[in-house]
This record gives structure tokens, C-alpha cells and sequence, in this order.
């Protein structure tokens, strides 16, 4: 199955303030504020929705195709990728602008104080989906994700128009759009995919019921943290799937991510919903027992065994044949 994901590609600068905010501003000079925190720690991260989810299909023995926009600085971030099994020739390079980056210092409350720097993913509203496709021999299905906004309604367009199946997945953006534009997103989808708070935010700005959005898409995906995920359709019996049992929770970031990686990797291979929303689940739990959001690995061995303890052998039987070896 040749799946290309669209979406933001980005890295996370992460540093630590070993002080307080708090103690470094005077009340009455709020609307002068000049400040340099001295910190004591920098990681940087990989990151991106884009990214991330093609990453975790990569673990699981996919070749998926990565479609976004990036600066001329991301010849080691692809390096990364295409080790991991991405397929980064569809990724448009900049001219002008620096690959999309997160910078956010922390101080010992957890208080933050961050900037978003969405530099050439801007551009990847320029980008026509029918060279992927032909450079691929064709695509099976596009996940249209978080991104520049325009640049998602153009993809969502582009499939309905050529008649790709596509999954929509709004994910952060969704508070950025007019209902108009959520309408053109998700309109026709295969899959449309949301937490719980997006899920009603999508019917608020669209100005449709739970019923209506399922006259216009095919199945509905929703997330609902600690609580597992929930699937329904025009077509299907509501499906229900618990989260898969964890060892230790570090990091939430990137978990719905991974859940995406996971869910259509398993229906490339062929498998039901209920049985993919499990492998979703559970790559989810590993990036959530990780600092990271591609920091994770998947054993083959290890990652059946924790298939069975949480959903039972029959599962992890029909999956372990999929897993890379």
C-alpha cells in the first residue's frame, strides 16, 4: 500500500531554566520586558506531524512517502528518516526559509516560554500531490495532517478531484480554521481523525452534527486519551478499543501520532479496524514510555508480546506475521 503523508516537519529546541520565571519580572515594567534566561540544558528533538507519523510507519516495516516542506537545513533530519525507512523524495526544499522549529525554555514551576517559527511551512501550500503520485506509480491513500492550513485544504481538494482516498487529520490547526475551510478538509474523506475536544470544536465550526459529518466521511476516528479510541462509520457497529497497557508514562507528545502510524499501518496490511486501532494503541504507548517522539524502536518480539498481554493472543497472532523482521 503506498500511503504518502502530508503535514508539518519541524524540530523541537527543548531548554531547562534552573530558576523561576516569576522572580525575573517586575509587575510595574511588564510593557518594557527585556530579558536573556541563561539555561542549563538544550536537547533537540525530531518532530513534526508529518514526520512523526511516517516515522512510526517506518518501524513497523512500511515505506510510507513524506510530503512537506523544509529548509535547506534538513539534509540530517532526512538522513534520520530515510534510515528509519521514509521516503523523503517528495519533501519540498526551500529557498529562503529554515525548516519549521519550536524553541521553548522551561523554568523549574513548568512554567514555559516558547516561540513557533513556521519558516518553509508556509511553502508547502505549493505543492501538487499528482508528480507524488507519479513518481510512486500511484498512491493508495494521502494523510492530509496538521499544516500550513491552505496547504491542507489544497491536498484534501487535489484527492477529491483525482479521486485519491485520504484521511483527514486536522489535529492543532483545526483551532486556526474557518468552518468553511474544516468543510473543504474533511469533505469526502475516507477517515477523518480527532481527539475528543477537537471532535466537538469540528462540530462547532463546521455547524454540523455527529450524524451529518458522517453523510461526509466515510469512518470517524476519535481518540480519547486514557480512555482508548472510538470508531464509527455509515456502514459499521461502533468499535471501541482500550488503551494498551503501559510500563511508564514519560512524554505525551507525539502519542496521537504514533497511534496514526500504527492504525494505518495495520490497514495496509490488510487488517480490520478494531484489530488496527490496537496496533495504533500500542505504538502510541511507546512513544509515550519515551522522551521524544522518534526515540522509540520496535522489536518485532517484544511488540507482539505487549499486543497479547493487552488485547489477547489472537491478536498479537495476527499481526506478527506484518512485523518487520
Amino acid at each position: 500500500m503506498k500511503i504518502a503523508v502530508t503535514g508539518s516537519i519541524a524540530t523541537d529546541h527543548l531548554m531547562h531554566f534552573p530558576g523561576r520565571f516569576a522572580d525575573q519580572l517586575i509587575a510595574d515594567q511588564l510593557d518594557k520586558v527585556s530579558l536573556s534566561f541563561l539555561v542549563d540544558d538544550l536537547v533537540v528533538r525530531r518532530g513534526g506531524v508529518a514526520a512523526n507519523i511516517a516515522f512510526g510507519m517506518g518501524q513497523l516495516g512500511l515505506s510510507p512517502t513524506l510530503v512537506g516542506a523544509v529548509g535547506a537545513d534538513f539534509a540530517d533530519y532526512r538522513s534520520w528518516l530515510e534510515r528509519h525507512g521514509v521516503d523523503c523524495g517528495s519533501v519540498h526544499i526551500s529557498e529562503v526559509a529554515h525548516t519549521a522549529r519550536f524553541v521553548c525554555t522551561t523554568d523549574e514551576d513548568l512554567c514555559q516560554v516558547a516561540s513557533f517559527y513556521a519558516g518553509a511551512m508556509s511553502e508547502a501550500r505549493n505543492i501538487e500531490l499528482a508528480p507524488v503520485a507519479d513518481r510512486l506509480g500511484g498512491i493508495d491513500l494521502v494523510v492530509v495532517g496538521a499544516n500550513d492550513p491552505a496547504a491542507m485544504v489544497r491536498h484534501s481538494q487535489e484527492c477529491r478531484e483525482r479521486g485519491y482516498r485520504f484521511a483527514a487529520d486536522p489535529s492543532q490547526q483545526l483551532a486556526r480554521m474557518p468552518g468553511e475551510d474544516v468543510l473543504h478538509l474533511i469533505d469526502g474523506a475516507e477517515f477523518l481523525l480527532t481527539n475528543e475536544y477537537e471532535k466537538s470544536l469540528l462540530e462547532q465550526k463546521s455547524g454540523l452534527t455527529d450524524a451529518q459529518i458522517l453523510d461526509r466521511v466515510k469512518i470517524r476516528v476519535t481518540t480519547l486519551g486514557k480512555n482508548g479510541v472510538e470508531i464509527t462509520g455509515r456502514d459499521i457497529t461502533r468499535i471501541h478499543v482500550p488503551v494498551a497497557r503501559e510500563i511508564h508514562a514519560y512524554d505525551p507528545t507525539g502519542v496521537g501520532d504514533g497511534f496514526r502510524a500504527g492504525f494505518f499501518a495495520a490497514l495496509s496490511w490488510g487488517l480490520a479496524l478494531e484489530r488496527a486501532a490496537q496496533v495504533g494503541a500500542l505504538l502510541a504507548t511507546l512513544v509515550l514510555e519515551t522522551v521524544g517522539t522518534q526515540e522509540y524502536e520496535v522489536r518485532s518480539d517484544m511488540f507482539a508480546k505487549r499486543l497479547a498481554e493487552s488485547y489477547g493472543d489472537e491478536a498479537a497472532n495476527e499481526v506478527r506475521p506484518f512485523l518487520p523482521a
